[in-house]
């Protein structure tokens, strides 16, 4: 277990199973998954709790983590079996998703206190772990910093009804959050996604960033600027984990900026629109070499220029 300033990252792992008109193909992913190992290979000490089984799956999400750099938490592979999604790719190489999911978080101890707790998507509403997930982020973990991204699945999750009180509840705990602008549409029918984003912004966060795919991203910071950022050019194979390096990439540059932790929270909830732009150019940064090649595959640090 990591010791050193580190993040922790809660969620599921699963094996991605790919159809697209290229052929069939299967990777190691999920959303929490995949935002641990964007960090890990950003250079950053992370650490995954997370449920796999042991099984040929579990031993390609071990294999896949200890390439990447990421250390799993104990008690990690105690699943039955190890979940999967399979995800349809259209022609365009959006996906659509399919899952058979188990989750819950191990009863082994988390180790030492993080300096960032990075939670999201079906971790925070599925039983019975989204319970253990609400009870991290309730206690705070010695003062680190909460993110999340809801990263809703509507084909697991089911109806918005089902699950927007326990989303609200973690964004309500969070220090930032990232949402796309389709889930936050799909959360609240009929709202305009900026003004729901202002509305969880209200609710006590540092920073609220909200994706668009290819009209790029927009931050909301304390008192209300909004900073706009155009997407980086990129020829697109897929969009299979493009959310969760732009997640990674939002962590990796508040870390950057020395804005992670118990000491500098004071600093992260002063964060202004300069400091918020630089986090979007960076996670864009990110989240464009990502969509430039197949699969949930993100960059290591030596890739990315600065």
């Amino acid at each position: 277990m990591i010791t050193e300033p580190h993040a922790l990252v809660i969620g599921e792992a699963l094996t991605d199973i790919i159809l697209s008109p290229a052929g069939n193909r299967e990777y190691p992913g999920g959303s929490p998954m995949n935002v641990a190992v964007g960090l890990a290979r950003l250079g950053r000490p992370t650490t995954l709790l997370t449920w796999i089984g042991q099984d040929a799956r579990g031993d390609a999400i071990k294999a896949h983590l200890a390439e990447s750099g990421v250390a799993l938490a104990p008690g990690s592979d105690g699943a039955p079996h190890t979940s999967t999604a399979q995800a349809t790719l259209d022609e365009h190489g959006a996906a659509s998703y399919v899952f058979d999911l188990s989750w819950q978080v191990p009863a082994a101890g988390i180790g030492s206190a993080p300096i960032v707790l990075h939670a999201g998507s079906l971790a925070g509403v599925v039983e019975p772990g989204d319970r253990a997930v609400a009870q991290l982020f309730e206690a705070k973990l010695s003062g680190a910093t909460l993110t999340y991204d809801p990263n809703v699945r509507p084909q697991i999750m089911g109806t918005p009804e089902l699950v927007r009180e326990r989303i609200e509840h973690l964004v309500g705990l969070a220090d930032v959050v990232k949402s796309s602008d389709e889930d936050l549409a799909w959360l609240y029918p009929g709202v305009a996604p900026e003004l729901s984003a202002r509305r969880w912004l209200d609710t006590g966060l540092a920073l609220m960033v909200v994706t668009r795919g290819g009209e790029g991203a927009f931050a909301l910071v304390p008192g209300g600027e909004r900073v706009d950022e155009r997407p980086r050019p990129a020829q697109v194979v897929d969009t299979v984990g493009a959310g969760d390096s732009f997640m990674g990439g939002m962590i990796d540059a508040l870390w950057r900026l020395d804005l992670l932790g118990r000491e500098r929270r004071e600093a992260l909830y002063g964060l202004d629109g300069g400091a918020a732009r630089q986090v979007l150019q960076r996670a864009g940064q990110v989240a464009a070499v990502t969509v430039s090649r197949a699969g949930a595959n993100p960059p290591w640090a030596r890739e990315l220029a600065g």
